[in-house]
């Protein structure tokens, strides 16, 4: 469980960090990409950072994991200059893709297909007569 010391370091350098990504897509890439910081798991010793990012559009997560696993260190430099009156270490960063709005999308196009399966009973299991 998370302490309270966690929970608001997590919280400002979520609030931090999807600034400088903003920054970083915006000089490096000349298309329209978001990419958001959803959530912030900082560990207990508060030495490292699991942060959660969301892409939009989807197909261009790889790409954008690519460009900030290798500009990381200048990530954390630049979240080390905005922090460091609050924060006495800096969190080593790890980058995962949350992928939750994918999920919430796909379940929404289920909900919404256009066939009943329970008056289409093709779609329906067989039940076997005894």
């Amino acid at each position: 469980m998370e302490t309270t010391r966690q929970k608001k370091i997590g919280a400002v350098i979520q609030q931090d960090l999807t600034v400088i990504l903003q920054q970083l897509l915006k000089e490096t890439l000349s298309g329209s990409v978001i990419a958001s910081v959803t959530k912030v798991r900082v560990s207990s010793d508060l030495s490292s950072a699991k942060t959660y990012i969301s892409v939009f559009p989807v197909k261009n997560t790889e790409m954008i994991f690519d460009l900030f696993l290798k500009k990381k260190n200048a990530i954390r430099h630049s979240l080390a200059l905005l922090v460091k009156n609050q924060v006495r270490r800096i969190p080593e960063l790890f980058f995962y893709n949350d992928d939750s709005l994918e999920h919430i999308d796909s379940i929404e196009k289920a909900l919404k297909k256009t066939e009943d399966p329970i008056k289409n009973s093709s779609l329906l299991p067989k039940r076997k007569k005894i």
